[in-house]
């Protein structure tokens, strides 16, 4: 019992220290040098208007697609409802939302996961912002067309004004990196 123990806390540092290595490789949209969270572009472009357009049902019951919210700054989120750190990301998010709004963020939501699980989730955490569903079953070439081909949730991709995305962020957004990459672009 006590060398299985061992055996799982040896995992579960490897675990980490693998966590940590992935996540401090340079980001290739970063010129500054500094470390970020991911090194695959989408479909090697940074431009989100040069990759292939989608079209998505929204929890209000329209078809979206991303070019609507063209000339704001753009966060699209793929999250899902099981998903915690998406759920205490949003929070954040919806905050956002509200105090930036006026100044040009936008953020969306990209849930992967069955409609009624969004819509609760949603309702829960009183999003304020556009969630757009992806099915979870034909997800994967939308996930790897915007460089997350290893479906990890949560996964943001920041665009400026201008179309050009300028980061990208595997696992839950915080604030100091919310402040870092998407504030200097509103």
């Amino acid at each position: 019992m006590r060398s299985l123990n061992l055996v799982g806390l040896a995992l579960l540092l490897l675990t980490l220290q693998n966590t940590t290595l992935a996540s401090t490789q340079p980001d290739p949209l970063n010129d500054s040098g500094k470390r970020t969270a991911t090194t695959t572009l989408p479909a090697k472009t940074r431009n989100a208007w040069s990759l292939p357009p989608f079209s998505l049902q929204g929890l209000d019951g329209k078809q979206h697609s991303l070019s609507e919210w063209k000339g704001q700054v753009i966060m699209l989120n793929f999250w899902a409802s099981w998903c915690a750190p998406c759920q205490y990301e949003i929070r954040d998010f919806v905050r956002y939302q509200e105090q930036y709004a006026t100044k040009g963020l936008q953020i969306i939501g990209l849930g992967i996961d069955e409609e009624r699980k969004l819509q609760n989730a949603s309702r829960s955490l009183s999003v304020n912002y556009p969630v757009l569903i992806a099915d979870p079953a034909n997800s994967d070439a939308l996930l790897t067309e915007w460089g997350n081909p290893q479906r990890i949730v949560p996964y943001t991709v920041i665009i400026d004004r201008n179309g050009e995305i300028t980061y990208i962020h595997r696992g839950q957004l915080d604030q100091e990196t919310f402040n870092e990459f998407v504030l200097p672009l509103i």
